[in-house]
């Protein structure tokens, strides 16, 4: 089993996929509302992770477009060392450069209206960043 729990993390949502158990292909999970507390963020991650039981768990890595990292990544950085501080397991981080803007030409292709689109583009975000670090680390038996 190679499940990856990944985690499109942001100041307003958080979206989130999952591998399939054999760490093949990513499935949306859903988009969830940050409550403002990073503890309880936390906690609701933490129910998922004990739910889907991951090996590991991947965070999106803002970075800029000369591949520095900004003030977003920080932000993310910190969000993940308190989430892993929780669970004891492996965590990697994901290159997420235009996976935003990946996501919005994929929904907007499928002619979702602006409201529909923004429920779920940051679990379709999550998604694009699974399939890109499953592309990238084959499953090794």
């Amino acid at each position: 089993m190679k499940r990856i729990l990944a985690l499109d993390v942001g100041d307003r949502r958080i979206g989130i996929a999952v591998s399939d158990p054999l760490g093949i292909t990513a499935q949306g999970l859903e988009t969830y509302t940050r409550s403002y507390d990073a503890e309880k963020d936390c906690e609701y991650i933490i129910q998922l992770l004990k739910k889907y039981e991951p090996v590991k768990l991947l965070f999106g890595l803002p970075k800029n477009m000369n591949g520095s990292l900004g003030f977003q990544s920080e932000k993310v950085k910190a969000f993940a060392e308190l989430l892993t501080s929780k669970w004891d397991g492996e965590f990697d981080f994901y290159d997420e450069r235009l996976t935003t803007v990946a996501a919005e030409k994929t929904l907007y292709e499928q002619r979702l209206n602006w409201k529909e689109r923004r429920k779920v583009v940051d679990k379709v975000a999550a998604v694009i960043i699974l399939e890109g670090y499953l592309a990238s680390h084959p499953v090794t038996n």
